[in-house]
């Protein structure tokens, strides 16, 4: 049985010190993907979207452990996508207009095909309302800073002010979206424990 650890294979992405801020190049890398809008806190559409991407990411999982690739790894943390159609009105007073596009790393072997077989057995079990919404798809971030971020979501505005004085200040300019990793379960951590990487793409 092979094993493959991506978090420490991929340890410069998924391992920041706290109260340091980096700049990092971020390849090309493969995701299960799905869009939605709303406030996650009380949007059901958010936590369907949350379902879908665990279910498939386990049942793929256990197809390949069990596979002909005979790999075992661990299942990657949930990541985020934050937006509005008009940056100028981005609030977080005002959730419910908030887009967002969650998503969850796979080993670079995980192909369309076995994103459909494991689909087809999570229907059979589960029949999840968000499953066919999920995608396999490449992603390309390039240059990015990034932060750790340590408490409630809501008091992130401080880290995310922190991360954006520090790219100017070093005479880059912000593009892109920017990215929220969760390191623990959202579902099961205390506010004050939880653990948030702030990615933010970058260009001179």
């Amino acid at each position: 049985m092979k094993r493959l650890d991506l978090k420490k294979d991929l340890s410069g992405l998924y391992k920041v010190r706290a109260g340091k801020i980096e700049i990092i190049a971020v390849p090309e890398l493969s995701y299960l993907i799905c869009d939605g809008y709303g406030d996650p806190n009380t949007s059901q559409l958010f936590k369907d979207a949350t379902e879908a991407l665990f279910s498939l990411s386990y049942t793929i999982k256990f197809m390949v452990k069990k596979g002909e690739l005979q790999t075992d790894y661990s299942v990657m943390p949930l990541e985020g996508l934050w937006w509005v159609d008009d940056m100028s009105e981005f609030s977080t007073a005002d959730k419910d207009k908030w887009k967002w596009t969650l998503m969850i790393l796979k080993p670079g072997f995980v192909t369309q095909t076995l994103v459909e077989a494991a689909k087809e057995q999570v229907r059979k079990k589960k029949g999840l309302a968000m499953i066919d919404a999920v995608r396999l798809e490449k992603m390309n971030e390039g240059l990015c800073a990034h932060i750790l971020h340590t408490g409630p979501y809501s008091n992130e505005a401080g880290t995310i002010a922190n991360l954006h004085a520090f790219v100017k200040d070093n005479g880059y300019k912000l593009r892109g979206k920017h990215r929220e990793i969760y390191l623990n379960d959202m579902r099961r951590t205390a506010p004050e424990k939880l653990k948030t990487i702030i990615r933010q793409p970058i260009e001179k």
